[in-house]
């Protein structure tokens, strides 16, 4: 029997069996659980807009909210575990007054989970799940700070794209798309669409993670010669496949095709651009399925038009969707298709089903692989290993940019010098944040606490942890810190210790992170904005050459140390910028006859 009742209720804190909860935000907020019949309507009194009150029935089982549709695979299982709310193109409003009897959220790219979503859950949003790799649409800052997980799906969607990459390489290759046009406007045009052959051409894969390797297979299957360059790669398991490891130089001057699947980070945007084309072979075809941002279009469009680039096949692209007036768009010479790499039936149940058991594992407890924030860390925790948190990321990001070659990472060691015994130093944090700063730059995975030893593992990266016991005050957790990457090259010689080993290491001084040594030489420089490493013969002058250079750029200098061997040796200046000179100005202070070599490094 159904029981109509009337509330109005200010509650201040808990009685009986009722619970309240009160959020200051712009509007009202007030959430209750009581025990009522299974079925009843509730009224309340007139109140201003945007003043939201809801009333949840007690229940054993959690509650997920599906806010995007989501393959029906996907929905079944949540519903074997929970009560599942698929509530579909809700407006903020109303998301923000479902989301406190939510004790899980799964959304697509549509729906924004932002900081006020968080706030309204008042505790209860446990996860939120992502159907899909990106997470642009989250607040994760907002997440975390609210002990809320935040997962995605970044597997399910691997063939898929794949095979588009593969589609997409195959239809240029044979102008499939302007002899398709053609046809259909009531031409015969046979002499005017003659393709190129792939077999014995060689394709260079940008980015040898799931995707890139996945089209390695294909690639190999066409009787292609397939090569790769990803810094962070294996090359047993790309020699297992077929693949050659080179650099990136090697894969641009000798690929007859490119294949982008390389995330966009920092170190990867626009990293085609006009030098990289002039770089290449002559009549090369280029296909992106990966991120818009890698390409420079108005350099793409360039090399196009000058016939460095005979053909290419974009999936992606800076603005989606592009404007319909883009002079690259219209470009007889490019197929293109309007992001479709993930657009398959199968993938999108795979990303239905991969999602929905990654949030009923986090919501049983269980340590989700694919999750993009750490979990809450104990505060006092936090407040003493803030600074070399930050530290630690700095180094890791510093040291896999001073390695060259395509032998890729294998091992690297994490030295802690401290007078804290083992048992009162918990370094689980900075490990995971050294890692975070060794994959991240290279990588569109997001590493944390949660998940960075499965994503080392999952690389074929081994970190291990060294303790060098001081004698001293143990009132600072740690004195230095040092980051060992063995058995690879390096892009500064200078970075390698006399171990063999890359080996960088730093100090919190004032709070703030710097490093301090570089391979064999003391440096002493903080870790904010771009670094410039230079080896130099030790002699008067040199400061003020590179200087001048980088005033004629308007590049400002925040911060230069120089160390060296001994006086009139060798010595390694160490420039912290604020902003990234150009290739040019690296280029004049890399022609200062005292300077043996130079290094950009990104933070």
């Amino acid at each position: 029997m159904a029981v109509t009742t009337s509330f109005h209720l200010n509650f201040t804190k808990p009685q009986n069996n009722i619970t309240t909860t009160t959020t200051p935000l712009s509007s009202s907020f007030l959430s209750w659980k009581i025990s009522l019949p299974s079925s009843f309507t509730f009224s309340s009194p007139p109140r201003k807009p945007k003043s939201f009150i809801t009333v949840s029935l007690l229940n054993s089982k959690p509650t997920i909210l599906v806010a995007e549709k989501l393959g029906e695979a996907g929905i079944d299982l949540l519903k074997s575990f929970a009560n599942v709310d698929c509530s579909y193109n809700l407006s903020p409003e109303e998301l923000c007054t479902k989301i406190s009897l939510c004790d899980a959220l799964i959304v697509r790219s549509g729906t924004k989970v932002t900081r006020e979503v968080f706030e309204f859950s008042g505790g209860r949003l446990k996860v939120v799940g992502r159907a899909g790799v990106g997470i642009d649409n989250v607040d994760v800052s907002a997440a975390t700070e609210h002990g809320c997980l935040v997962i995605n799906a970044p597997t399910a969607n691997t063939i898929a794209a794949a095979e588009h990459g593969i589609a997409l390489l195959t239809a240029m290759s044979r102008n499939i798309a302007q002899a398709s046009a053609s046809l259909k406007a009531g031409k015969w045009q046979r002499n005017k669409y003659v393709g190129v052959s792939l077999v014995g051409k060689t394709l260079a894969v940008m980015g040898f993670g799931k995707v890139g390797s996945e089209v390695a297979r294909r690639a190999k299957g066409l009787g292609m010669h397939v090569i790769a360059h990803d810094p962070y790669a294996l090359a047993d398991r790309a020699q297992a496949i077929g693949v050659e490891l080179v650099t990136f130089d090697e894969a641009l001057s000798s690929a007859d095709f490119i294949s982008m699947h390389m995330p966009l980070t920092s170190a990867t945007s626009q990293m085609f651009n006009d030098d990289t084309f002039s770089k290449m072979k002559r009549g090369v075809r280029i296909v992106n399925v990966a991120r818009g941002g890698v390409i420079d279009e108005e350099a793409l469009l360039r090399a196009l038009d000058s016939g460095i680039v005979a053909q290419a096949a974009l999936d992606v692209f800076i603005e989606e969707p592009p404007p319909n007036d883009s002079k690259l768009v219209q470009h007889e010479s490019l197929t293109l298709t309007p992001h479709l790499g993930a657009s398959t039936t199968e993938a999108q149940e795979g990303v239905a089903i991969e999602i929905a058991e990654a949030v009923v594992g986090a919501l049983k407890g269980e340590l989700a692989a694919t999750a993009v924030n750490a979990p809450m860390v104990p505060a006092e925790v936090l407040s003493a290993l803030a600074p070399y948190v930050a530290l630690t990321e700095k180094l890791g990001r510093l040291a896999v940019q001073l390695v060259a070659g395509g032998s890729g990472v294998k091992s690297v060691k994490v030295t802690y010098a401290s007078a804290r015994v083992p048992d009162d130093l918990d370094t689980r944090l900075l490990r995971a944040t050294v890692t975070k700063g060794l994959i991240e730059p290279i990588s569109s995975v997001f590493v944390n606490l949660v998940n960075a030893d499965f994503i080392a593992k999952q690389r074929g990266l081994k970190i291990t942890e060294e303790l060098i016991l001081l004698d001293g005050s143990p009132e600072n957790p740690l004195e230095f810190i040092q980051v060992h990457i063995a058995n690879v090259e390096s892009k500064f010689a200078s970075a390698i210790a006399d171990s063999g080993d890359i080996k960088i290491d730093g100090r919190v001084k004032d709070g703030k992170p710097h490093l301090t040594k570089v391979g064999s030489f003391p440096v002493d420089v903080s870790l904010e904005g771009s670094l410039i490493l230079c080896r130099q013969v030790d002699q008067p002058g040199i400061i003020g050459k590179v200087g001048r250079i980088l005033a004629e750029e308007n590049v400002n200098v925040s911060f230069m140390s120089v160390g060296r061997t001994a006086p009139g040796k060798q010595a390694v200046m160490t420039i912290g910028v604020d902003e990234e000179p150009s290739g040019v100005a690296l280029k004049k202070i890399g022609g200062i006859p005292a300077i043996e070599e130079i290094v950009l490094l990104k933070l």
